[in-house]
């Protein structure tokens, strides 16, 4: 076996491949209408996006009744505030719930939650 990619759905793929693109600066690897996927510049890591119809945003924190988070990622920054900052500034908004001051909970256009923190 062979890990290659983690999948994020969204109802557009390619719109949340595009903020995922600037964000971290990677490039497209595939780009199909329903299907994206991005590779880091070495090309060690992979995020794919694919378009889901029937897609819920999650709900931050998780609520009995809401979609619950199934997932999130963690992007290690050397700037906290400067890249949340430039985070908003590509789409992304901030959790109102911040479990700890080191990191900061922010929300994807599709509602997925991302963690920045310094490493």
């Amino acid at each position: 076996m062979t890990y290659t990619s983690t999948v994020l759905d969204a109802p557009d793929a390619r719109e949340l491949a595009d903020f995922y693109r600037r964000l971290l600066g990677w490039e497209t690897e595939q780009d199909e209408p329903d299907w994206v996927v991005l590779r880091d510049p070495s090309g060690t890591a992979r995020l794919s996006f694919q378009t889901e119809p029937e897609y819920r945003r999650p709900v931050w924190p998780g609520e009995r009744d809401g979609q619950l988070v199934m997932a999130h990622l963690d992007i290690e920054v050397d700037d906290l505030d400067a890249e949340v900052a430039r985070a908003v500034a590509e789409g992304a908004g901030i959790a109102d719930f911040q479990p700890q001051d080191h990191v900061r909970v922010c929300l994807d256009p599709a509602g997925h939650p991302f963690c920045l923190y310094v490493g």
